[in-house]
């Protein structure tokens, strides 16, 4: 009898995310993913995945650059945060707050909307649930 070793269970794949909290008096910025694909239409906080090596500082400015032609100058952490889609992916946010140079914004393709919002007013079911626990604690503050 030989011995096999178990089959490993699979991880899901890991991806992480910056995220840009902009503020405009007590409204927060959000933008919404264009129609189809994976979480299509759903609202988020502006920003994206880190690129290998890059900080989560250096990714949201590029970000921030490519969705909504906009400089940015990144301030504190707020929040980390883990969340596991069913069926994938794992995903690790990385929440700073940023002030735009400008407030002239010009969405990109990975952009169909953004729109300021009051915390309290963001209805979740329309947030990526991934972004749901954060938006809970602004509209808490």
């Amino acid at each position: 009898m030989t011995d096999q070793a178990a089959p490993a269970a699979l991880e899901p794949e890991r991806i992480r995310v910056a995220a840009a909290v902009v503020w405009n008096g007590a409204s927060v910025l959000l933008t919404q993913r264009p129609p189809g694909g994976r979480f299509g239409l759903q609202w988020e906080f502006p920003g994206g995945k880190l690129e290998p090596g890059e900080s989560p500082e250096l990714a949201v400015v590029r970000e921030l650059r490519e969705e909504l032609g906009v400089r940015a100058r990144v301030g504190d952490r707020l929040h980390v945060a883990r969340h596991e889609y069913p069926h994938g992916p794992s995903v690790e946010i990385t929440f700073l707050h940023c002030e735009l140079e400008s407030a002239a914004l010009t969405p990109g393709r990975g952009v169909h909307a953004y729109r300021w919002v009051l915390p309290g007013a963001i209805e979740l079911d329309q947030v990526l649930e991934a972004d749901r626990a954060f938006v809970r604690s602004l509209a808490a503050r």
